[in-house]
């Protein structure tokens, strides 16, 4: 039997993980592991050890110093953004990349996302 909207009409159906988001109003410590089918969105940091794995996009409003992989289950358009962005480690899909790591960087809002088969990390700007 399929799912109807309100109009009636035959709606598509759509994993519900997918509009699915997982919100979190904490700092993840080294050690803690968050995994989730949607889209997370993290309130606080993500230290170093620390690691989210996310089927869909990961939002940081922090410092992100820790492990994150999003589209972890093949979703190349996900993106990962941070108002510090300094990860160990960054994986979209199944790409895989590592922040260099400045001294006495400026910090400041990133996207990451692939372009032309690799991750890159931009400033975050409306509209990205």
């Amino acid at each position: 039997m399929g799912t109807q909207n309100a109009n009636g009409h035959a709606a598509h159906n759509q994993p519900t993980n997918q509009h699915e988001v997982l919100l979190l109003r904490e700092t993840l410590r080294s050690g803690r592991s968050i995994y989730h089918e949607g889209h997370v969105v993290i309130l606080g940091d993500v230290n170093a050890g620390a690691e989210i794995i996310a089927g869909g996009d990961v939002v940081v409003w922090g410092r992100l110093r820790g492990l994150v992989h999003a589209g972890a289950m093949g979703d190349s358009t996900a993106v990962i953004c941070a108002l510090d962005l300094n990860p160990t480690q960054l994986r979209i899909a199944d790409q895989i990349a590592i922040a260099p790591h400045e001294a006495g960087r400026t910090p400041y809002p990133e996207q990451a996302a692939i372009k032309d088969g690799q991750i890159i990390a931009e400033r975050w700007k409306s509209g990205n």
